[in-house]
């Protein structure tokens, strides 16, 4: 299209509009919700850390049932490696699933749970878990070095009967301590080679209002049993005050009246 004078026309304004809407268009709320990703975590340079996650997924009312489903099958059956389904429930409008599961997993898993919806709040804390491991493994340490203690006792030969009877019930309880602290330890491992996830399936666009009110409730119960502490705390110190005062306070009153009586 060219003007009189030869040169070519501009292309109007409402033309670089419908362009700019279509290139934004490339973009679709699928797309950039789904581009939210939440990745596993493990301990680096010998950390010894213990990863949990608490994720909030938005989803349409219709769809939190179904999604909470599909995200027990996947993890009961291993879809995503290894993981173990450690608590589930479900109430009025919402649901919420928590799990244990390798970190190459997490994401993966909380990608095909967020499908169809958004993800809102995550947090992501560690637990420290270095001094309960060394802890453990000096408490086995020393067990066994008095089980070889114990198992070179019984092999003497001059020993009696009745020692060796004793010994016997010495070494069946520091095997039983070992079994115990073996789980100990299997506990600890466990939680540093998987992350805990807790996932909240909640409905999309649910009421503010709603959320900020049973929030003011639940804090409002935190304040109420926090000043009833505080309450007993000041009143304990008052206590042996009102406890010294009251005989003080019936023998003024007994020694009032027998003055008034004598005046009449």
């Amino acid at each position: 299209m060219r003007q009189p004078d030869g040169k070519p026309a501009s292309l109007p304004r409402v033309y670089w509009f419908v362009l700019a809407c279509l290139a934004l268009g490339g973009c679709s709320p699928s797309e950039r919700s789904s581009s939210a990703s939440l990745a596993g975590e493990q301990g680096r340079g010998g950390a010894m850390l213990a990863y949990e996650h608490d994720v909030q997924l938005l989803l349409p009312q219709a769809q939190i049932v179904p999604r909470l489903q599909a995200t027990r099958e996947a993890c009961e059956t291993a879809r995503f490696g290894a993981c173990n389904v450690l608590r589930i429930e479900q109430g009025a409008g919402r649901a919420e699933i928590t799990l244990r599961i390798a970190p190459a997993g997490v994401e993966p898993l909380v990608a095909m749970a967020a499908e169809g919806g958004e993800m809102g709040q995550r947090v992501t804390t560690a637990e420290d878990l270095a001094d309960a491991v060394d802890d453990t493994r000096r408490r086995q340490e020393r067990l066994q070095a008095q089980q070889q203690r114990l198992d070179q006792l019984a092999s003497r030969k001059d020993i009696s009967v009745t020692d060796l009877i004793a010994l016997s019930k010495e070494q069946a309880g520091i095997e039983n301590d070992l079994q115990a602290l073996a789980q100990v330890a299997a506990g600890h491992q466990r939680r540093l080679d998987t992350n805990r996830v807790t996932l909240s399936f909640q409905p999309t666009g649910a009421s503010s209002r709603s959320s900020h009110l049973s929030q003011a409730f639940s804090n409002l119960l935190d304040n109420l049993a926090d000043g009833a502490v505080d309450a007993l705390e000041k009143g304990s110190y008052a206590l042996p005050f009102l406890i010294l005062a009251f005989p003080l306070l019936m023998l003024w009153v007994w020694l009032w009246r027998k003055f008034v009586r004598r005046r009449t």
